[in-house]
């Protein structure tokens, strides 16, 4: 796998990478991420308590969604960038409540502030991004012009040196 490309890349890698970790954690030692969260860990379950389950399901989306993190950093996928921003504001903000609400652990605020501060670093990122210019990036904005004696350069014409009109030539 190649290491990002960009400020914004870097957020995402991180987060994904953070995310796979947590998710495997979740699935092999269940008890001790319910403690790192601050919620409590009875010695034994009673009938009905699917507290397991739900946190094997949730371990599995976060280890998955780390994977599809690390797939839109490999690929530099700028869309999916600018949209974690949003969905992590609002993730960010449902965590909160449910702190606030007593719903959850006050401890649980941690996993609010991470999305929250995720957030802000990637939007960052995307702004920091957008204002340098591309280095060796094919699709991204370019400061150089073209060489001297190539078609368009600032000494040629853009529809180069043959009878055969440009392309976008309107004639």
């Amino acid at each position: 796998m190649r290491l990002p490309r960009s400020g914004a890349g870097w957020t995402i890698a991180v987060f994904g990478v953070l995310a796979v970790l947590l998710g495997a954690f979740g699935l092999v030692w269940p008890e001790a991420q319910l403690r790192l969260l601050g919620f409590q860990v009875p010695a034994e379950r009673g009938p009905g308590d699917y507290t397991g389950t739900f946190l094997m399901a949730s371990s599995m989306a976060s280890f998955n969604m780390g994977v599809y993190y690390l797939l839109a950093t490999a690929t530099e996928w700028r869309s999916f960038f600018r949209f974690t921003v949003f969905f992590r504001l609002v993730t960010f903000t449902v965590f909160s409540i449910a702190v606030l609400a007593g719903v959850a652990p006050g401890r649980f605020f941690g996993v609010a502030l991470w999305e929250g501060l995720g957030a802000v670093a990637t939007a960052v990122g995307l702004w920091w991004d957008a204002r340098r210019p591309a280095v060796g990036d094919p699709s991204g904005p370019t400061t150089s012009t073209p060489p001297v004696g190539v078609a368009g350069a600032p000494d040629r014409p853009a529809g180069g040196t043959g009878s055969t009109p440009a392309t976008d030539a309107v004639g």
